[in-house]
């Protein structure tokens, strides 16, 4: 117990989790603003692949680090755009139209690395964001290393978690954009464009998606490899419903996700050739599960998720 209550008394350990939770936290917070409009999007794992490689080659081709970030929001945004010709303007099924973008998104994000960067023996790296020194707080004992020496995308996107929680909740595009999820009939009917603000929705939605991608070229990691994103994107679609379609439930959510997956790796230091390691890995998903199960009953969902829009039709 005591090993246990080390590794959770571990600056490493929170520090660690904010890391794990960057990309979950934007990839999450593109997905939730999507769905508040009435659209579902199932490309997050493709797109999130390729806003890594699209930031990634910017930066190996000389670019700056945020401008990295800007291409992959960039790149986010076309696979946003053309998703929501196939869903919001053509009516098509949002389910294989996002599973359509995922695949399409990982294989021209693969295709595009292989012809602009040399087959080596080791992948090509960048120098990667770097932690920021924060002056008084990165030297407070325990917070400082913990929660004060993170890089700079990782502030960004807490941020934008609680700016998305105040501009959905308490302004006047929040309050179109819960109307065109809940009944885009009545939206129109006060003058508003339903169509429009869903495209913006998942626009905007997918660019967040592939600055979460580029996170973990410029900044966890420094190099692009195709299965590098790993399942994340399916996790952030959980991670919509744990969070109720909410920004603030959002971020915890995403946070107690990397908790789960930075204490599993510890935990495997700790009891290394006594429990099979793919125990270790399996924690998260089973935890995350019954978190799942607990929250999602009490979730309210878009009453027009997943509804096409016909002006004029009811």
């Amino acid at each position: 117990m005591s090993a246990l209550f080390d590794i959770l008394a571990s600056a490493g350990l929170w520090a660690a989790v904010l890391r794990i939770a960057t990309p979950l936290i934007l990839a999450t917070l593109g997905a939730l603003i999507s769905e508040r409009a009435g659209v579902l999007n199932l490309g997050i794992e493709g797109i999130m692949t390729f806003g890594a490689m699209s930031g990634w080659l910017a930066v190996f081709n000389g670019a700056d680090l945020w401008v990295g970030l800007l291409v992959a929001a960039l790149g986010g945004a076309m696979f946003g755009l053309l998703h929501s010709v196939l869903t919001v303007t053509l009516g098509l099924s949002q389910h294989v139209s996002g599973l359509g973008v995922t695949l399409f998104a990982s294989s021209f994000a693969y295709y595009v690395f292989r012809l602009m960067v040399p087959v080596a023996g080791t992948p090509p790296t960048i120098e990667p964001f770097r932690p920021l020194n924060i002056p008084a707080l990165s030297d407070l004992p325990f917070f400082g290393p913990a929660f004060f020496t993170q890089t700079a995308p990782t502030y960004l996107a807490i941020g934008l978690a609680i700016a998305l929680a105040y501009l959905i909740a308490r302004t006047p595009v929040g309050l179109a954009i819960r109307m065109t999820g809940e009944n885009p009939h009545a939206a129109e009917a006060q003058g508003l464009n339903p169509m429009a603000i869903r495209y913006g929705a998942v626009i905007f939605g997918s660019a967040l998606m592939g600055v979460g991608g580029a996170f973990l070229t410029l900044s966890a990691f420094n190099s692009f490899f195709p299965t590098m994103v790993q399942g994340r994107g399916w996790i952030c679609i959980a991670l919509v419903v744990f969070a109720s379609w909410k920004p603030e439930r959002a971020l915890l959510g995403a946070i107690l996700f990397a908790l789960f997956d930075a204490f599993q790796l510890r935990l495997q230091t700790v009891l290394s050739g006594v429990v099979p390691y793919q125990i270790f890995l399996m924690i998260p998903y089973l935890l995350s599960i019954a978190a799942l199960a607990v929250m999602a009953r009490r979730a309210r969902v878009p009453q027009a998720l997943m509804q096409p829009y016909r002006r004029g039709e009811r």
